[in-house]
C-alpha cells in the first residue's frame, strides 16, 4: 500500500492525495506489482492505521470533506527522489535485480547508468538509521544477485528465492517420492481391508 501512494504521488500528482477507493485501485491493479493482491476496504484502512503510527503515511480531508492519504515515509526518513523510486519500484515489485531496479524506476526516476542505480542501492543499505536495503545471496540458477526492501523486516527465504525457481528435477523428485509414498499407503490399506473382509465372511 505505501508503494502505491509513492507511485501515485510521482506519476499522477493530479490525482493525489488518494481516497480510500483510488488507493484501493491501485493497491489491486494489475500491471506492476508482484505479488497482485485483491485488498479490501478493511485490508487498507488497516494498513494505513498501521502506517500513520510509524509516520509513514497522513490522513488528509480533501473537498467534501472525503479523507484523503498520502505517504510521508520520504519525509520521515528523509529520502531523496531517486531513494525514493528504488524504495518505491522494491515495496511494488519485490526483490529485484539492479538491472531490473534501474528500467523499473524509470517513471519514477531516471538513473543515468546501472552505477547510479547501485550508489543508491548501496546508501540505503549503510543509512546509520538503520538499512532499508539488503542486497541477497545470489542463488543458485541466478545471473545476478537481487536487492529486498526492509521495511518490513528481514526478507523471507522464498523472497530470496525468486527468480531462481528449484531445478526441476528436484521437484519431480520430490514429487514421484510423494507418489510412491501414496502408493504404498494405498496398498496398505488396502491389505488390511482384504484381510478384514476376509474375518467377515
Amino acid at each position: 500500500m505505501l508503494g502505491a501512494l509513492m507511485e501515485k504521488q510521482a506519476t499522477t500528482p493530479e490525482y493525489y492525495p488518494l481516497s480510500l477507493n483510488a488507493l484501493v485501485n491501485a493497491c489491486n491493479q494489475k500491471s506492476n506489482r508482484d505479488p497482485v493482491v485483491d485488498y479490501d476496504d478493511h485490508d487498507v484502512l488497516s494498513a494505513v492505521e498501521r502506517l500513520r503510527e510509524k509516520r509513514y503515511s497522513l490522513t488528509v480531508t480533501g473537498n467534501g470533506r472525503v479523507n484523503k492519504y498520502e505517504q510521508r515515509i520520504a519525509e520521515t526518513l528523509n529520502l531523496g527522489r531517486r531513494e525514493s523510486a528504488v524504495i518505491c519500484v522494491l515495496l511494488l515489485r519485490g526483490p529485484q535485480t539492479l538491472g531490473e531496479i534501474k528500467d523499473r524506476c524509470e517513471r519514477l526516476h531516471s538513473f543515468a547508468d546501472l552505477a547510479e542505480a547501485e550508489s543508491v542501492l548501496e546508501k540505503l543499505a549503510e543509512l546509520p538509521a538503520g538499512a532499508l536495503v539488503k542486497k541477497l545471496p545470489r542463488q543458485p540458477g541466478q545471473k545476478e544477485a537481487r536487492y529486498a526492501h526492509l521495511l518490513c523486516g528481514e526478507p523471507l527465504e522464498s523472497f530470496a528465492d525468486l527468480g531462481s525457481p528449484a531445478p526441476a528435477t528436484g521437484r519431480i523428485g520430490q514429487l514421484e517420492a510423494e507418489i510412491q509414498q501414496l502408493r504404498a499407503d494405498f496398498e496398505d490399506l488396502k491389505r488390511r481391508f482384504e484381510i478384514l473382509e476376509a474375518q467377515l465372511r
